[in-house]
C-alpha cells in the first residue's frame, strides 16, 4: 500500500525517498531506511532483550520534526501490573503521524528486503500504534495483515517487532477481530521458540491483551497445557506473563472445563514456595483462587479423577499437595501473599 502519489511500479527505495521528501519527512525516513537509530524510551518494549537490540545501530542524532523523530520517543504500551487494567492505553499524543506517513511506512515495509530496515519500520509502526487514532488508521490501511505477515519472517528480530506492533494494535477492540486469526501462529511461535526468548515473551504479551475480555478466550482453550508447561521452565519475567494469560482465562467460568482437563506438570506444585518470586506467587495464587471458585458436580469430579495428570488432579483434588503447601505460605513475609492464601483456604 502507498500514498496516492506512489505507483505500484516504484520498487526502488531511493525513488520512494524522493517522493517522501515532498511530504517533509525525507530525513526521518532516510534514517529509517539507511540505518539511523530510533531514540528509545527506557520503558519501550523494544529495549527488552538482545533480539530487538540487534536490529538497531547507535550514534545517529535525529533531526527534530522528522518522521522518525516524531515517533521514536513514544512508549510502546505494556499491560499494567493488574491484569484487569491491561487494556488501558495512552490516548493522547502531541506528535501523531499523519495518515500519509503511515501509508508510506507500510509501503516501505512491504518493499524492503533488508531485515534491519524491516525491524526499524515495524518498531516505528508499533510506537505509533500506542495511539487510538493510529490504531484505527493502520487497520483501515490493511496494515494489520501486512504487519502480521512478518510473523513468519526468517529474522527473529523482525518477528519480535511484528509481535510488539500487533500487541499495541490489539488494544483496540475492532483490531482484535483481525488479529484473532493469527492466534494459532502466535501459539506456534511460543511452542517453537527458545525458552525465555524475546519471541516467546512478545507472543505472551499479545495473548495477554487478546484475552483480557472473554470474547476471544475460547481461541486459547487448547493452549492451557502449553502455558502450564512453560510456567515451570521459564524465568520470572516470562512466568509473570504466562500467568497473566492463565489468570485471564480462569476468570471466565465458561473456560473452566477446558482448564481443569488440561495436562499439568506435577512440578508446578514446586512454585508454591516461599522462594518463588512474589510477583509470580501472587499471580499463581490468583489463578488458584479462580480455580477454587469452580464447583464441579460429584460426577464431573469423578470423571476428572480418572484423567491422569490433569490440572484437576494436580491442584484441586483431595489428593493434591496444594493444601499443605498453601498452609506453609501463611507464614510468608509478604502480607499480600498471606492475605491471598488465607482467602483461598477459607
Amino acid at each position: 500500500m502507498g500514498d496516492g502519489s506512489i505507483t505500484p511500479r516504484i520498487g526502488n527505495m531511493k525513488a520512494l525517498l524522493g517522493i517522501l521528501a515532498g511530504a517533509g519527512a525525507s530525513y526521518g525516513v532516510y534514517k529509517l531506511i539507511s540505518g539511523g537509530i530510533f531514540r528509545r524510551n527506557k520503558k519501550n518494549v523494544s529495549a527488552e532483550g538482545p533480539g530487538v537490540k540487534s536490529c538497531q545501530q547507535s550514534g545517529v542524532k535525529l533531526q527534530p520534526g522528522s518522521l522518525v523523530a516524531r515517533v521514536s520517543g513514544l512508549d510502546v504500551v505494556c499491560p499494567r501490573p493488574m491484569d484487569a487494567s491491561s487494556g488501558d492505553i495512552i490516548h493522547q499524543s502531541p506528535s501523531n503521524l499523519e495518515p500519509q506517513h503511515l501509508k508510506m511506512l507500510l509501503s516501505c515495509l512491504q518493499t524492503s528486503d533488508n531485515p534491519s530496515d524491516r525491524c526499524r519500520i515495524l518498531l516505528t509502526l508499533g510506537n505509533t500504534a500506542a495511539f487510538t487514532v493510529n490504531q484505527n488508521l493502520i487497520r483501515e490501511f490493511e496494515g494489520i495483515h501486512i504487519i502480521a505477515g512478518f510473523l513468519s519472517d526468517a529474522s527473529a528480530g523482525v518477528r519480535v517487532q511484528s509481535l510488539n506492533a500487533l500487541n499495541n494494535l490489539c488494544m483496540n477492540i475492532q483490531n482484535q477481530e483481525q488479529i484473532k486469526v493469527y492466534v494459532p501462529q502466535v501459539l506456534e511461535l511460543i511452542e517453537m521458540s527458545p525458552v525465555n526468548s524475546d519471541l516467546q515473551l512478545g507472543a505472551l504479551r499479545l495473548l495477554t491483551n487478546l484475552s483480557v475480555t472473554d470474547k476471544h478466550q475460547h481461541l486459547l482453550k487448547h493452549s492451557v497445557t502449553l502455558l502450564l508447561s512453560l510456567l515451570v521452565v521459564s524465568n520470572e519475567v516470562q512466568q509473570v506473563q504466562t500467568l497473566k494469560v492463565l489468570v485471564n482465562l480462569s476468570s471466565n467460568p465458561d473456560m473452566m472445563d477446558d482448564i481443569v482437563q488440561a495436562q499439568a506438570p506435577a512440578s508446578v506444585m514446586l512454585l508454591f514456595d516461599q522462594r518463588t518470586a512474589p510477583p509470580v506467587l501472587l499471580r499463581l495464587l490468583t489463578f488458584v483462587g479462580n480455580l477454587k471458585a469452580w464447583r464441579p458436580s460429584a460426577q464431573v469430579a469423578d470423571e476428572l479423577r480418572r484423567k491422569q495428570d490433569c490440572l484437576f488432579r494436580v491442584m484441586l483434588d483431595e489428593s493434591s499437595q496444594l493444601q499443605g503447601r498453601l498452609v506453609q505460605l501463611l507464614s510468608h513475609p509478604d502480607g499480600e501473599i498471606q492475605a491471598q492464601v488465607a482467602r483461598i483456604l477459607t
